[in-house]
């Protein structure tokens, strides 16, 4: 873990021993592999420095140097700040990842108009605190899936994320209740999701689509009512994925009438239960459990922190 530190709107890494002979240019590049374009406008605008003084982006670094960048500069809003009562689950200067309620979308389709979005009320709740930034989301949930979902406050957070992401190195795991009961108590759901071209909005198995996989494993079954309880996590993140996969196997999810499950519960019952990373920035290793906030009847005996 990095030691670090932040001063008003820069952010301070004491170089460690395994950066020792590593260029700032290199850090940029290979340790963080933030984009192109992120890189330039660090390096034009001289928001880097080392020790108080410009820093030569090509020469290596010594351990133990006071690294120094310009992270934390007010931002125009590029949505409208909207109040609602956010839970949050963590928040450093980095990332903010909240705890997402059903029927709330979690960015606005057109950000000059729409205001009602998780992303609103994050920007609502920075703003209230006096950060001027706009926040970025790294993943999405479904307007009516609840729990974790993860924010980066400032770009190279984000771009860091980004490619953990794009790496599989960010661990989502979900809990859902679905008709039906298991013959296997887990398995492995690897089939290609695409659009459906009989409906606008839906996604199927399809052998021309995107690679999918989705891990599920078992925890409770009600066996008088035919429905089991399990939970999925993620190597892709497709559109509707776990969904399309369970409904795929023969398992809808209860509420999730889109995909053929009952109406039982006034929501589909899929909860983003665990959110698993490491800090973009200092490492740490970070595990968020996400309660269910609606207090969703068919999850009461499932305890989300033992997931």
């Amino acid at each position: 873990m990095l030691k670090t530190v932040r001063k008003g709107e820069w952010f301070h890494i004491i170089v460690p021993k395994e950066w020792e002979g590593t260029t700032v240019d290199e850090i940029f590049r290979l340790v963080w592999e933030a984009p192109k374009k992120l890189i330039h406008h660090f390096r034009t605008e001289n928001k880097v420095m080392a020790d108080g003084s410009r820093i030569n982006w090509n020469m290596p670094l010594t351990s133990g140097t006071k690294l120094q960048i310009q992270l934390f500069e007010d931002e125009d809003i590029q949505v409208i700040p909207n109040y609602y009562d956010i839970d949050i689950l963590f928040e450093d200067d980095h990332v903010l990842v909240i705890n997402k309620p059903p029927f709330m979308n979690t960015h606005p389709n057109n950000p000059l108009t729409e205001t009602n979005t998780l992303i609103n009320a994050a920007a609502f709740y920075l703003q209230s605190k006096g950060e001027l930034r706009n926040i970025r989301q790294i993943h999405r949930l479904d307007r009516n899936t609840s729990g974790a979902i993860l924010f980066a406050k400032h770009g190279l957070a984000g771009a860091i994320l980004d490619k953990m992401l794009e790496k599989r190195d960010i661990k989502r795991t979900y809990i859902a209740a679905v008709h039906g009961l298991f013959q296997q108590k887990k398995g492995t759901i690897n089939k290609p999701i695409g659009r459906d071209r009989h409906h606008p909005t839906k996604r199927r198995v399809s052998p021309s689509g995107q690679e999918a996989i989705t891990h599920y494993q078992l925890l409770k079954e009600d066996k008088n009512k035919q429905l089991s309880f399990v939970k999925c996590w993620l190597e892709t993140g497709r559109t509707h994925q776990i969904r399309v996969h369970l409904s795929h196997i023969g398992h809808q999810i209860v509420g999730d009438t889109v995909y053929g499950g009952e109406p039982m519960v006034i929501r589909q019952a899929l909860h983003a239960a665990k959110l698993e990373f490491s800090h973009p920035l200092t490492k740490e290793k970070l595990v968020c459990h996400a309660p269910v906030i609606d207090q969703l009847e068919i999850f009461k005996n499932i305890d989300v922190y033992s997931i």
